[in-house]
């Protein structure tokens, strides 16, 4: 079994993490910030739009079951790339749309990623290619939330399962068995 990394900043970490958690071939999603100024930075601190972060997911993955041009077809499919700096009602830098390529072959992914979601958007894409930078994984209350308290929080009950109906009608193939 191979062990690959990828990390994607697509609005709240929270939403973006129980949509990749759904995937076979995926191993683990974990929650954090990249791409600012702080070191260890907190959740308060992030959410304040002060560090530079993202709120992000690094996803450890099997390129043998799911590849990383597969995982970006899916980040650009559940969430709105052409929102600057914002995701549906969270708003700031922190909830940007961005990918954090691990190495030239990633980068040269996302930029075709990015080419080939052009045409599936009726508005310019403004992800941005970013990295490298450091990853700074969340505080554990954040890990695998929409497992827990996240299907009680009314913003994730409202943001999440559209989400994870439009991973289920556009790439049911790519689900887990127990998604």
């Amino acid at each position: 079994m191979s062990h690959d990394e990828a990390i994607f900043a697509g609005g709240c970490f929270w939403c973006t993490e129980a949509v990749f958690g759904q995937l076979a071939g995926v191993h683990s999603v974990e929650s954090g910030y990249i791409g600012g100024t702080t070191v260890d930075p907190t959740y308060k601190e992030v959410c304040g739009g002060q560090t530079g972060h993202a709120e992000a997911i690094r996803i450890a993955f099997d390129a043998e079951v799911i590849s990383y041009a597969d995982l970006l077809e899916i980040f650009f499919a559940t969430h709105d790339p052409t929102q600057l700096n914002r995701q549906g009602n969270d708003v700031g830098t922190q909830y940007r749309s961005a990918i954090f390529p691990l190495n030239d072959d990633q980068r040269a992914a996302a930029e075709a990623g990015i080419a080939k979601a052009a045409a599936d958007w009726p508005a310019p894409i403004v992800t941005a290619i970013e990295g490298p930078a450091t990853w700074y994984p969340a505080e554990d209350y954040h890990q695998e939330y929409w497992e827990g308290e996240g299907q009680r929080n009314a913003y994730c009950l409202a943001v999440i399962p559209p989400k994870l109906a439009k991973l289920k009608k556009g790439f049911a193939e790519r689900l887990a068995d127990s998604a």
